[in-house]
């Protein structure tokens, strides 16, 4: 299977550099525009994308900067405005605009929290907003969050970054669901590379092996035709795997052991994992505890 974006429009958000660069360039390789996104000056200039432009345009493709700050709305819709004015539509959509504002909880100050929910949570919103109704109409398009293992697993010092990456898993489940019936497929990436954000958090031979160019891959086919939908794609260093949030079968307490000794006593019994499996939607936790509920007291 050759994948090939011909004809097709791609957004990257923070695509000056490091991963949104190389995720860029993979696109641009596979045949689609690009529309390098990167936050600009005082101006809305910004250098970066105006560089990854250049090397987009001299391996032979078609490429246009835009200096939006993710967390702005205003300026998110000017660039998909620009975006539609020249080529017409949005396909693709990579979310990996972000920033780190490390520090333990306790010393952490609010201001700095507020900012990392801003620029991941709040300007993967924006954007997605900001294409939704397009993709929606030409019943296509191809998202792609940016979350970590930061958020699926926890990190010291990164309480602000964990809570926004893992809020991208809850928003892909949604509009997964919600996109469904217009072909827009929403998927989640987990990188594991070394950029200018995590130079220094691995030993030098590890930054070394984790070139970001070795993530790109995995982007190139979630945006594909043949893209799933829902899915936590964790890449890094040529490896790739998919994480996959499951649910424990769980039982009733009814009719007479739901008190906190009651849970206690079956602890062991909650936590066993027979049985355990991945749902597909929200309403599918109450619709099993209903079930179980009404086995247990007779009724159905």
């Amino acid at each position: 299977m050759s994948i090939r974006l011909d004809g097709q429009v791609a957004i990257v958000t923070g695509a000056g550099q490091g991963l949104g660069r190389c995720h860029a360039l993979a696109l641009a390789e596979r045949g689609a525009k690009v529309v390098v996104n990167d936050l600009g000056d005082d101006s809305g200039k910004s250098t970066n994308a105006d560089a990854v432009v250049a090397e987009i345009e001299a391996a032979g493709g078609e490429a246009i900067g835009h200096g939006a700050n993710v967390a702005d709305y205003v300026q998110v819709a000017d660039m998909v405005k620009q975006t539609m004015d020249k080529w017409g539509r949005v396909d693709i959509l990579i979310n990996n605009a972000g920033i780190l504002r490390d520090k333990t909880f306790a010393k952490m100050p609010l201001d700095d929290f507020r900012l990392v929910i801003e620029v991941h949570l709040m300007g993967t919103a924006n954007c997605t907003k900001a294409v939704w109704d397009i993709m929606r109409e030409q019943n296509y398009g191809r998202i792609v969050f940016t979350t970590s293992s930061s958020g699926l697993y926890g990190n010291f010092g990164q309480s602000n970054y964990g809570a926004a990456k893992m809020a991208m898993v809850g928003l892909m489940n949604t509009l997964h669901l919600e996109g469904g019936k217009n072909d827009i497929r929403v998927n989640c990436l987990a990188p594991t590379a070394g950029t200018a954000m995590t130079e220094g958090l691995f030993p030098e031979a590890v930054f070394k092996l984790m070139a970001p160019e070795s993530v790109s891959p995995a982007v190139v086919f979630l945006s594909s035709p043949d893209a799933p939908s829902r899915k936590v794609l964790c890449a890094g260093g040529g490896s790739l795997a998919v994480f996959k949030g499951f649910e424990t079968e769980g039982m009733s307490l009814l009719p007479d052991n739901l008190s906190p000794e009651g849970i206690g006593a079956v602890w062991d019994e909650l936590n066993d994992e027979k049985g355990m499996r991945e749902l597909g939607a929200g309403f599918e936790q109450p619709g099993k505890f209903a079930e179980q509920a009404a086995k247990k007291l007779g009724l159905g």
